[in-house]
């Protein structure tokens, strides 16, 4: 009997870093993989928040049986709350994917109405049409996993993000046997991790940064010691804890999502620390800086958080000086190069010494390179592949690697966020859907295109504001034309341009007027008209152009 094929949709994650989020479909069943955010360009001006489109979701609501979670991180968890608003199923994942999860929903305070299911290492569980099975894989965060999908169209793996790390800090490694059992079982399609796919050779070990760290710290004696890292990197967390105890050093905790992570870590046993270890922040101005390290959020250039403060000299209970050495354990994420530039360069102003993974090797990546990307396709032995989770240049790379590896051209696919595909006896493309960037503003709501632009405009060229008052029945101005402008102009050309701009709306009205036009839309139209003209013309300017012609 033929195998009925299996829909993939993508909604996120191709073509970016960031909004990682799939959809499986068989039989008019759904289940999807993930529902992540990513964090706005310095260009997104007021955008908060980037969210897949969510609008074939949700009009397939009562068709969706699951929402299952690779791990914890945001790019992978973020847009839960979003998505759980109009599609209310069951999440599945680990312990601690669910406790990263869930503290972000009880923030937006529907952690009571969602239905979490928890799931072990090596667990299987049927999802609506289809056995799902959790494979643990090494990454940047505990508890994360590869998927496993048995379908009608036969497994379909997805790799999650992942790293071969030999040396993990809590001992769990990726199930490499599992893996393999898998490619003996015969694997109909491989989605893997492309963020490395440029980069040749292994990801170092994590444990390699917790050598640097340790090597910083005895360097440093009498200094004291902040370290900016991911709240979610609790491994990363783990080792500094280690070394500061090593060194007589008490630990305090800044950021709000960085004290939430260390205590649930702490409950599900993820993290070796005492209390002893830590101190409050408010007793740090007064312990002497060789005796405490700080571990705060904020590696990324965030706006709000703890190390963007702390370099702005807005710290409530702290203050950065020239006895400070920050040590930046992370590594920018694309896009966000402008933002960490700019708290380094801040940092630097209140005379701190900073370290980053430019100057240091105080970051491992947690995402596998060429040659352990290379060693998963041997292992699983795909029919059939799709890169995700990256740039599109990434997804190019993985896919090289993959034909490289001896599948064939019609085997592999790069695929964008939107499109559909069909597994089944072949790979093949079978449509597309709605898959835009849904942007989050945190006063205005929901965002599209139009009024991003139009901050862009307003960035980028400013405004001129014109008015005027039109008497109807003498057709003659009852108020003289005023024109003002913000953004662009500046010294003794304001002046000049603001009468150049008076001259030729008052005549291009006096025009209209004298041509029987006394309509209020059509006059406030003529003197827009008038302005963008020549501004466009003589001084080779676009400003956004607001018009207000009033008829008494």
């Amino acid at each position: 009997m033929a195998r009925r094929p299996v829909r993939v949709t993508f909604l996120g994650g191709l073509g970016e870093i960031g909004r990682n989020c799939l959809a499986l479909e068989q039989d008019g069943r759904i289940v999807v993989v993930d529902a992540g955010l990513m964090f706005p360009e310095p260009t997104m001006y007021g955008v908060d928040l980037i969210l897949p489109d969510f609008r074939w979701l949700i009009e397939r609501r009562d068709r969706v049986d699951g929402i299952v979670l690779t791990h914890g991180h945001e790019d992978h968890t973020g847009a839960l709350r979003y998505l759980l608003a109009d599609v209310r199923v069951p999440i599945y994942g680990s312990a601690m994917t669910l406790g990263l999860a869930r503290h972000r929903l009880t923030e937006a305070q529907m952690s009571g109405q969602v239905s979490f299911v928890e799931v072990a290492d090596g667990e299987r569980r049927r999802i609506g049409p289809f056995e799902v099975e959790f494979i643990p894989v090494t990454h940047s965060v505990p508890g994360a996993h590869a998927l496993a999908f048995r379908t009608e169209a036969g497994v379909i793996v997805h790799s999650g993000d992942f790293k071969l790390d030999s040396t993990p800090i809590d001992q769990r490694r990726t199930d490499v046997k599992r893996l393999a059992a898998l490619g003996s079982e015969g694997v109909a399609l491989l989605l893997a991790d492309s963020t490395n796919a440029e980069e040749p050779g292994f990801v170092a070990s994590e444990r390699t940064v917790g050598v640097t760290l340790r090597r910083l710290f005895l360097e440093r004696p009498d200094r004291r010691l902040v370290v900016a890292c991911f709240a979610s990197h609790l491994h990363r967390v783990q080792q500094v804890i280690d070394v500061a105890r090593e060194q007589g050093r008490r630990v305090a905790l800044m950021g709000r999502s960085m004290e939430a992570n260390v205590k649930l870590a702490r409950r599900l046993h993820q993290l070796r620390a005492d209390a002893g270890d830590f101190i409050d922040l408010a007793l740090v101005d007064d312990i002497e800086p060789g005796k405490v390290c700080v571990i705060c959020t904020g590696s990324q250039g965030e706006p709000m958080a703890a190390l963007t403060k702390l370099s702005r000299g807005d710290g409530r209970v702290m203050q950065l000086t020239d006895h400070d050495t920050v040590v930046l354990s992370s590594h920018p994420i694309p896009g966000n190069e402008w933002s960490v530039g700019r708290v380094i360069d801040d940092l630097h102003r209140l005379g701190a010494e900073v370290i980053d993974s430019s100057k240091e090797p105080v970051h491992a990546s947690g995402h596998a390179r060429q040659g352990e990307l290379r060693w998963l396709h041997q292992l699983l032995a795909p029919r059939n592949f799709i890169p995700v989770h990256g740039e599109y240049r990434h997804l190019v790379h993985h896919a090289a690697l993959a034909r490289s590896m001896g599948l064939g051209p019609k085997h592999v696919l790069i695929c964008e966020d939107g499109d559909q595909i069909e597994v089944g006896v072949d790979l093949h493309r079978s449509g597309r859907v709605p898959a835009g960037l849904h942007y989050i503003d945190g006063s205005a709501g929901d965002l599209d295109e139009r009024p991003l632009e139009e901050r862009r405009m307003l960035a980028e060229f400013g405004v001129v504001m014109v008015t005027a008052a039109i008497d109807p029945e003498a057709r003659e101005l009852a108020q003289p034309v005023r024109a003002s402008a913000r953004g662009w102009f500046n010294g003794e050309s304001d002046r000049e341009i603001l009468a150049a701009i008076v001259e030729a709306v008052r005549g291009a009205l006096g025009e209209a007027l004298a041509s029987g036009d006394v309509d209020e839309e059509s006059l406030t139209r003529v003197a827009q008209r008038a302005t963008g003209r020549l501004l466009g013309q003589r001084f080779r300017r676009q400003p956004v152009v607001l018009a207000s012609v009033a008829v008494l």
